[in-house]
């Protein structure tokens, strides 16, 4: 076993702090890394050093491992924590990491290689009993063959990139005349993310759920799971709710669901964090999509439920440690739910929104916690990922996790930039969430701009979230010359807001 000193974090904004919030926790020092749009940012004043590695293009800077590498050679950081995104499943990174005589906090670069491909993890799980989507085995080379197993399993089916993920290389075909249009357009969106056009056939789901289970290894061969996770609300395939446990899972689907991931990650000698993903159908039957070999956006809802510090365990794994928890020594407890607070404009269809945050007032309060890397102030970089945010809310109930988010959303106040807040507060008041009968086709099927604040009320919306910034700031109100005065009718504008 080897101790941690120095933990460099190869990552940015909320990732990047919640790490090193951790890492400090545990005594390691740690070293930011940042670009050029990055130099004022809340994780690099935080850390123990900060070393710039480029320009703002992620190409330039969070993208290069040899640059970061070399940077723990100046800093004398003996680890690196890749956090999620850029090269956190990077086998080839991990690889070099390794090579450079330093620890990877993350599992070994052959199960990154294996579960990195999509078609390579079905065939290292064949064998262990775990159900899987009808479709080919393997990438497909011949167009007729494929047509023929696509008749076989029967229409709709899922042209899926092997290489691929957040829904790029992507199609659901709905009828064999649309067949070769749609494997035309996968591998051109395959080849163009991935740079890899491999795809594969899959019968389609046509009422489908998005759980996941989180797993935890050790280098000594012990693997548990943590329960589940729900992603179901999701936009162009990517997810922007999530809530442990799943509403609708029985206690012993959910074993089972628990025994098949940790089957998943033992067929690839995993270690580390990881997280497996099932699709559920209507009748509660799941089958295996894929595993992810990193930290997830959404793991602070499994640590709400289960009390364990996923990021420490990572570290602990790191440095040899065998795993301390064992699965008869976890449950669940209370209900726990995340949304993420995008800069993005869900009435014109959530493209991303660039602009400085003219307000930013946290909600707070018990049961709520927000996991971010901003300030009021700072500008949203067009650079990276528009997520600001991620808002937690956890309660003894999912009925009260979702009062308490409904709460939370209410009081976060952010001007400068459109956000998803408005759009999770339909998701949370809707029917259909509520009562937990719902899939992924949520916000196709229920959600529409007419639905949220009518953009007419834009200005009353930003005055008020200026009002309520001043008296959040204000512990008590003035009196004489030059006082201000707060109307008590302007509370309206808050009524016409939240509708």
């Amino acid at each position: 076993m080897t101790k941690i000193q120095k933990l460099l974090v190869a990552n940015r904004g909320e990732i990047a702090l919640r790490i090193m919030r951790t890492a400090r926790e545990m005594g390691i020092r740690t070293v930011a890394i940042f670009s050029e749009a990055d130099r004022q940012s809340l994780h690099v004043r935080y850390a123990d050093e900060a070393v710039c590695v480029g320009p703002a293009p992620s190409s330039e800077s969070y993208l290069r491992a040899d640059v970061i590498i070399d940077v723990c050679r100046q800093t004398g950081a003996d680890a690196i924590h890749p956090g999620y995104g850029f090269l956190s499943e990077n086998a080839g990174f991990a690889r070099a990491v390794r090579n450079a005589g330093l620890i990877f906090v993350g599992p070994s670069p052959e199960s990154i290689e294996v579960m990195g491909s999509k078609l390579a993890a079905k065939a290292a799980v064949a064998s262990y009993n775990i159900p899987m989507v009808p479709g080919t085995p393997e990438a497909i080379t011949d167009r007729d063959d494929a047509k023929k197993t696509a008749a076989r399993i029967g229409y709709p089916i899922l042209i899926k990139a092997s290489a691929g993920g957040g829904g790029k290389g992507m199609r659901i075909v709905e009828q064999e005349a649309d067949f070769d249009e749609g494997m035309n357009r996968a591998v051109s969106e395959a080849t163009s993310a991935f740079g890899d056009g491999s795809v594969f056939i899959e019968k389609y789901v046509t009422s489908p759920r998005h759980v996941e289970i989180q797993v935890l290894g050790d280098q000594h061969g012990n693997i548990i799971h943590l329960f589940e996770r729900e992603c179901s609300v999701q936009r162009r395939h990517q997810k922007v709710v999530e809530e442990a446990p799943s509403s609708v899972l029985t206690p012993e689907i959910r074993a089972e669901m628990g025994r098949c991931a940790v089957e998943v990650a033992r067929a690839c000698g995993y270690y580390g964090a990881g997280t497996v993903e099932f699709i559920v159908d209507d009748q509660l039957n799941f089958y295996f999509l894929e595993m992810n070999t990193r930290l997830q956006v959404e793991h602070p809802v499994t640590e709400q439920i289960t009390g364990i510090d996923l990021v420490k365990q990572m570290i602990f794994i790191a440095e040899g440690k065998p795993l301390a928890i064992k699965q008869e020594d976890l449950e669940i407890n209370g209900h726990a739910i995340e949304i993420r607070v995008y800069a993005e404009d869900p009435a014109n269809n959530f493209l991303p929104d660039v602009g400085t945050l003219e307000t930013y007032v946290r909600p707070q309060g018990n049961g709520i916690r927000v996991d971010d890397g901003f300030e009021q102030g700072m500008a949203i970089p067009i650079y990276y990922d528009p997520m600001i945010a991620k808002l937690v809310t956890t309660g003894a109930t999912r009925a009260e996790a979702i009062e308490k988010m409904i709460r939370a959303i209410d009081e976060y106040r952010i001007t400068g930039v459109q956000t998803t807040l408005p759009f999770c507060r339909f998701v949370m008041q809707h029917d259909a969430f509520r009562s937990g009968q719902f899939d992924t086709h949520f916000v196709n099927r229920y959600f529409t701009p007419d639905k949220l604040l009518p953009a007419t009320h834009a200005e009353e919306t930003q005055l008020a979230g200026v009002l309520a910034a001043w008296l959040f700031q204000t512990s008590k109100p003035k009196s004489g010359p030059g006082a201000v005065v707060v109307d008590q009718q302007r509370s309206k504008w808050r009524e016409r807001r939240l509708g």
